[in-house]
């Protein structure tokens, strides 16, 4: 007698799935009651269309059907925790890691009246490990969780050609932070193997004006209720294609 595994596979996967419609509903209500962000964050000014970094500022609701799905939100939160893990794994290695304040706050700035801010994960102060220390302090420290195909790109590449939002990112918080001397001690950890990459990125003082001056065009713009231009002219570009955006921006 033939054994239809495909079948046994479908009931397993069939029983299991009210757990897991559970556990997205929960995911999803826990998202929703988050307060959205009142200020343009340093975290995506990078991004590279600045209409989406508009809308982003102005908290407009994404198109239907855009907003994160459950799986996407769980990746953020894994995020979080592989940030947590980076940090202990530099301070058994002998670092001196800073994560907040004297005021017990996270290290972050705040400019234009509060309405252009950013949180950096830790600035790295000192070594008190074996023998001379690894890099010069003190220097920033930011941490993203990647999966394989984009942590190998990083690791050849570096951060700059393929992650320009984080690259700006630095740039910012190293200015804000004046941590500009000594370069940011970028980790990049693969989320799927777990190996770690580092980069030592040095200031870059015109990535860094030129977000300045993006953040006050921004605001500008939108005090002004105008419209800043799209990343592209063709609504098929491939950024456009992507963007939670992209209807409310082609279509009125």
């Amino acid at each position: 007698m033939d054994i239809d595994l495909n079948s046994t596979t479908l009931l397993r996967n069939m029983e299991g799935q009210p757990i897991i419609d559970a556990m997205d509903r929960a995911i999803l209500a826990k998202q929703a009651k988050q307060t959205p962000r009142q200020y343009l964050g340093g975290s995506y000014i990078g991004n590279d269309c600045e209409r989406q970094i508009q809308y982003q500022y102005t908290v407009t609701p994404v198109d239907e059907g855009r907003g994160f799905p459950a799986n996407i939100l769980r990746v953020f939160e894994r995020g979080h925790i592989t940030e947590d893990m980076a940090a202990a794994w530099l301070r058994e290695a002998g670092f001196i890691l800073k994560t907040e304040g004297a005021d017990g706050k996270q290290f972050g700035f705040s400019s234009a009246l509060g309405r252009f801010k950013g949180h950096a994960d830790g600035v790295i102060t000192g070594w008190k490990g074996e023998g001379e220390a690894p890099c010069a302090m003190p220097a920033l420290w930011e941490n993203k969780a990647l999966n394989t195909k984009t942590w190998a790109k990083v690791a050849q590449r570096g951060v700059k050609k393929v992650k320009p939002v984080y690259y700006a990112q630095v740039a910012l918080y190293q200015y804000h932070l004046q941590l500009m001397d000594n370069p940011a001690i970028f980790t990049f950890v693969n989320a799927d193997t777990m190996q770690i990459g580092v980069e030592l990125v040095h200031f870059d003082p015109l990535e860094c004006q030129r977000m300045i001056d993006r953040a006050a065009r921004i605001i500008q713009a939108t005090d002004a209720q105008d419209q800043l231009p799209r990343i592209s002219s063709e609504a098929d570009h491939f950024a456009c294609r992507f963007c939670s955006f992209n209807a409310r921006c082609w279509n009125t």
